[in-house]
């Protein structure tokens, strides 16, 4: 990537959003027909919603069309709910109580398909594979996600972990698995399966081993207490933190740059640290930089520009874009009001999901989700839902 990040055009979504005015959904207008408890609609299929949005809230889920955030449908799905993409243009998946369900976004329905099990974990997406971790039976499952068409449950690669741990799991282009290693009371490493599922490498130099994210020309990391481990060309190698504990538990990468971003924590003892530095990890030089945003930020705050910005949502209230080569805050973008991140984790706070060019910023104390154009840093539209949300998510077909 360059140095400077260049001015771009933007993507048809982006101008479709552009001559969108400030919409108001309502609680008449939040569902264009019934759902049943499962969250699985009663009627017909409504009009195809384009470029879907998916946001969680206190008993369900809300669909928003992409191009005008105007509120196609409410799914009522009670406990607490998270959402990723799925990894094609119309499905997202949903993790439940009960384990992982595929959403049908853009004909608003939950599907069939399901893949049970206690407490579903991490979603990864890479090298045209989705990769679900179910964390209560260390169950990985790989698929493709474009298989989720058919309505069926696609055919794919199973594998099950010594123990139950919270992990992940990646599969790269050439069929490696790479999944992390652990305990429900201690995590270690990482190993990589070849695709009979036979090990072939392992690494346990990663205490805390938490989250993965992959970089330009296939270099994958998992973050840990005390660095970050990458998996490259057949090798591990570890990038030590400054710190004696410097956690990085959280990344966001991206094929446009070798250089990933993740969070950065150091206080081992904190009920909840709230940190100011984030870490941009060189996967080429092998080299860790810090930076200060002089405000802190949650664990849903991190994603990645279409070049391969590093956006950090603030707890200032401001999109953060930084220029992953040099570590310079190139702009600060107006999004939200300044916000405090709560002390439970699955208690609402604003959250980033990015797709395109566009930057989509949920402000729950408003009740209230933004479109932002990561270009020129103008808010294009917003839209105020009935209820607070919590996480938001929508289909994304590239990986």
């Amino acid at each position: 990537m360059n140095t400077s990040i260049r001015g771009r055009a933007l993507t048809g979504t982006a101008l479709a959003l552009a001559a969108a005015t400030v919409l108001t959904a309502c609680g008449g207008e939040s569902s264009s027909t019934a759902t049943k408890s499962d969250g699985t609609a009663s009627a017909t299929p409504a009009v195809a919603v384009k470029e879907p949005l998916v946001a969680t809230f206190d008993g369900g889920l809300y669909i928003l069309d992409g191009e005008s955030l105007k509120l196609a449908r409410t799914i009522d799905l009670p406990g607490f709910n998270r959402v990723n993409p799925a990894g094609d243009k119309d499905h997202v998946v949903v993790s439940t109580d009960s384990g992982f369900r595929v959403l049908d976004a853009r004909d608003q329905a939950l599907t069939d398909i399901e893949y049970k099990g206690s407490k579903p974990g991490h979603v990864v997406r890479h090298a045209a594979k989705t990769v679900l971790f179910t964390d209560g039976t260390g169950e990985v499952n790989v698929f493709d996600p474009t298989a989720l068409s058919s309505g069926k449950k696609p055919a794919g690669r199973t594998y099950t972990s010594a123990a139950p741990h919270h992990g992940v799991a990646i599969e790269l282009s050439d069929g490696r698995l790479v999944s992390t290693l652990g305990t429900e009371e201690k995590r270690t490493g990482a190993l990589v399966l070849d695709r009979d599922n036979k090990e072939i490498a392992r690494n346990e130099n990663c205490p805390g081993v938490h989250g993965e994210a992959a970089a330009k020309n296939e270099a994958v990391a998992v973050g840990c207490e005390d660095g970050i481990l990458i998996y490259q060309n057949g090798t591990f190698t570890k990038i030590d933190s400054p710190d004696d504990y410097g956690r990085i538990g959280n990344q966001a990468g991206s094929d446009a740059s070798p250089v990933l971003l993740g969070d950065y924590k150091t206080d081992p003892e904190a009920e909840l640290e709230r940190p100011t530095r984030v870490s941009l990890i060189d996967t080429e030089k092998k080299k860790l930089r810090l930076v200060d945003l002089g405000t802190s930020y949650s664990f849903r705050s991190l994603a990645r520009g279409p070049h391969g910005e590093a956006l950090v949502l603030g707890t200032d209230g401001a999109l953060h874009v930084i220029d992953p080569d040099t570590g310079t805050i190139e702009k600060k973008i107006p999004a939200v009001d300044a916000w405090q991140e709560p002390l439970d984790w699955q208690q609402a706070r604003p959250t980033l999901f990015v797709r395109g060019h566009v930057a989509y910023v949920s402000e729950p104390g408003k009740k209230a989700l933004h479109a932002i154009d990561i270009e020129t840093g103008k808010k294009i539209s917003s839209v105020t839902l009935p209820k607070s949300t919590n996480e938001l998510s929508g289909v994304v077909a590239r990986h």
